[in-house]
């Protein structure tokens, strides 16, 4: 057990450094070694396939294409229940998250973990279930966060499709992966990762909103994706400058067009008045 918290110590700091330094000249050969075929190849564009089965939090049978209904986006998360380390970090940073959004899953979004380990039963996904949702404190928030479990060759086809790599270390006995969200349609299509251990609620949304295609939302929100675009550099939305000098000139020309369209109305009216004055005056 020790040997196993070690190992999941140094694979942790390992991993730290290999997402703080990703130059392969500043890499230690044993990380390199330990983390290849572990990360993200992006799939955007892509759709994920639905036909795949699992068994949710109470066992019951059930395939990805249940939590796509044609009308809410999807967060997608893989983890492994029995990670000392980062998973739990993970997770523990999308309940944050999700506690403090506006938005609860399962009204304009739902939320789907998936395992990666084939041995992890829906018992402990259940118990992994109640402990986040507890984190969130939300009414509701039990609807819309599902937790799954499967065969090793539909958690391999998901993650695949995903782009989502991870990769077995027998001698830390555990998976080392990537920290990531994954923000899909209504349909499967794939439209953003988000990278890192905390996610910021706006981004959160902000990413919902555009897997929506605009369909869930405020008019606030829309204009929110309008001047902000995702930066990878930064693994967040950052405001576009020529994006928002565009929307300002817009605005110009929608404040200048109602000043004009006033001022005519304006006019008019003052015309008309002095018409029925002058009809008043002749008839004096």
């Amino acid at each position: 057990m020790v040997q196993r918290l070690v190992g999941s110590l140094a694979l942790a700091l390992l991993g730290l450094a290999y997402l703080a330094q990703p130059a392969a000249a500043q890499l230690d050969e044993r990380l390199a070694q330990a983390y290849d075929g572990a990360g993200v190849v992006e799939h955007l564009g892509d759709y994920l396939p639905l036909d795949l089965s699992f068994a949710d939090e109470s066992g019951d049978s059930v395939v990805i294409g249940d939590y796509f209904d044609g009308s809410k986006p999807v967060l997608l998360s893989f983890a492994y229940h029995e990670c000392p380390m980062l998973c739990s970090v993970v997770l523990d940073g999308l309940a944050k998250t999700l506690r403090e959004m506006d938005w609860i899953p399962g009204e304009q979004f739902d939320v789907v973990t998936v395992s990666i380990a084939a041995n992890e039963t829906p018992d402990l996904a259940m118990r992994q279930k109640e402990r986040f949702v507890a984190q969130v404190g939300k009414d509701g928030v039990e609807n819309g966060w599902h937790f799954l479990t499967g065969k090793e060759e539909n958690i391999e086809a998901l993650s695949n499709a995903a782009g989502f790599q991870f990769k077995w270390i027998e001698q830390a006995e555990q998976f080392v992966h990537p920290a990531v969200l994954i923000f899909a349609g209504s349909e499967g299509k794939i439209t953003r990762y988000l990278y890192g251990l905390e996610y910021p609620p706006r981004d959160v949304r902000t990413a919902l909103v555009e897997a929506s295609e605009g369909k869930i939302g405020t008019s606030l929100d829309r204009l929110i994706l309008f001047c902000f675009q995702y930066d990878a550099t930064v693994s967040g939305y950052v405001l576009q400058a020529t994006r928002l000098m565009r929307l300002g000139g817009f605005l110009m020309i929608g404040a200048l067009v109602a000043l004009f369209l006033g001022l005519r109305r304006r006019e008019r009216r003052k015309t008309e008045r002095n018409r029925s004055w002058n009809v008043l005056a002749g008839s004096d």
